[in-house]
């Protein structure tokens, strides 16, 4: 298909639609026609190249599924041979991974597709605004490196496919990164997403959990320990700066982290110098420091657990993961990649999910989030009886449905009554049930086996 042009070359801007649907590339024109704006348009990379060749182009909207090459490798062609262009992809389902790739190789934005009605014209305005400051300050983008490492990562909604962007663009840099989230939202996936598309993913990525050692161990798993330096310490050990020297150290539930220990660490992170427990010799490791927490550490640092100074070392770069029940059009897709996962796994036929079941899984909240889908999703695997699951079939929070689950349960309210006859039983009960359904007062009425929930 010839480039088609809707202005004489008088246009102060010139905008390039690469699409191999020719519907959608008369949409766009008329969507985004304008005075003072030169729409060409191709249905294939090899004419995209040709016409940049000819023409001065300003902004190239381009589909991610073209040919003889993707929109990405054309996106980083265009970025090599015209460092100013401005590109936008647009996809059906961006992948997490193609969404971090093209981010690196330097695209505005990437949009899905049946988002652009609402989304297409506010993110082209937003283009030519920074064409117009270039203009007047001279302003180039750099190319960015091509990225490696592949991330099973599942999401096309727009708050998670945000989060990937902000990791495209700071994975390159040596930043420090810090990434809040629920527990279950898949911080340590973001974190390896952030080591695997930077120049150290070569190198290894070392995590630590740190709420789940000891104080008097964390130390020694940090810095490493000499032999004979305290009980128990039989031989010298290399702790975890060491072990991921010119790599990623992954610092998992750090606002769990006491305070003894944070004072060490913020050394480290200030002098780039450590020494082992019960050692005199100094040592330097190169490390990044990817942290994550479920905490608010601002409020940490304001009652007092956390250094101040250690949170602003450690906040350079802020990762706001978003709650599975703020993703609702992320659900259907990660059902069905656990599904088949699972199946896979144990060598079963492949189920499928019926639209009465998608429908019970968007409905609940989730609040053990990603984990707890992934959790809810091998259930009803090992709970199949057709290759289709239906809403029955979907063991959504906790079920009480057993015998024994309910005897068990009675048995342990009951023995606590007997030890502790001032308390109402009935309230422990009322109070149990919202524990175990993380204050889901529709699911606790299901686990009291009631249409609803007292309110008072």
């Amino acid at each position: 298909m010839l480039p088609h042009d809707t202005m004489t070359d008088t246009a102060e801007r010139t905008l390039l639609l690469v699409d191999a649907d020719h519907d959608y590339l008369d949409w766009a024109t008329k969507h985004l026609d304008a005075d003072g704006i030169r729409i060409l348009r191709c249905d294939n990379a090899a004419n995209a190249l040709k016409v940049c060749e000819k023409t001065t182009v300003d902004l190239v909207i381009a589909d991610i599924a073209l040919q003889p090459i993707d929109g990405i490798e054309l996106l980083g062609q265009l970025k090599a041979s015209y460092p100013d262009i401005i590109v936008i992809i647009t996809a059906g389902f961006p992948g997490t991974a193609q969404i971090i790739k093209a981010t690196q190789q330097g695209a505005h934005d990437i949009l899905r597709k049946e988002s652009l009605v609402f989304e297409l014209r506010s993110v082209v305005e937003s283009a030519w605004q920074i064409i117009e400051g270039r203009r007047t300050a001279g302003e180039h983008k750099q190319k960015m490196p091509e990225p490696g490492g592949r991330l099973q990562v599942i999401g096309v909604s727009r708050a998670f496919q945000d989060v990937f962007k902000t990791v495209g663009r700071v994975a390159r840099t040596d930043a420090p990164v810090l990434i809040y989230g629920e527990s279950g939202t898949g911080k340590e996936l973001v974190a390896n997403a952030v080591h695997e598309y930077s120049p150290r993913r070569k190198n290894e990525m070392v995590a630590l959990n740190c709420g789940a050692i000891p104080e008097n161990l964390l130390e020694s798993e940090l810095f490493g320990h000499e032999k004979g330096s305290f009980t128990g310490a039989a031989s010298k050990r290399a702790g975890r700066f060491e072990q991921c020297d010119g790599g990623t150290l992954f610092l998992d539930e750090i606002g769990d982290m006491p305070l003894p220990v944070q004072v060490k660490l913020l050394r480290v992170l200030q002098e780039g110098t450590f020494s082992r427990v019960g050692g005199n010799e100094v040592l330097s490791s190169d490390v990044r420091i990817v942290a994550a927490t479920n905490k608010d550490l601002a409020q940490e640092v304001r009652e007092g657990r956390f250094r101040e100074d250690l949170y602003y070392r450690l906040n350079v770069v802020e990762l706001r993961l978003p709650p599975l029940r703020e993703r609702i059009e992320d659900i259907p897709l990660l059902a069905e990649f656990f599904l088949r996962k699972i199946t896979k796994k144990n060598g079963m036929a492949r189920l499928r999910l019926s639209g009465e079941a998608i429908t019970v899984l968007q409905e609940h909240k989730w609040p053990g989030n990603v984990r707890e889908l992934e959790n809810t999703m091998a259930r009803a695997t090992a709970l199949a009886t057709s290759d289709v699951l239906l809403a029955d079939d979907i063991p959504i929070g906790v079920s009480l449905r057993s015998d024994s689950e309910i005897n068990q349960l009675f048995g342990k309210l009951f023995n606590f009554a007997e030890e502790n006859p001032d308390i109402n039983l009935y309230e422990e009960f009322l109070r149990y049930s919202l524990k175990r359904s993380a204050d889901d007062t529709d699911i606790a009425a299901k686990l009291l086996g009631i249409d609803e929930f007292p309110k008072n």
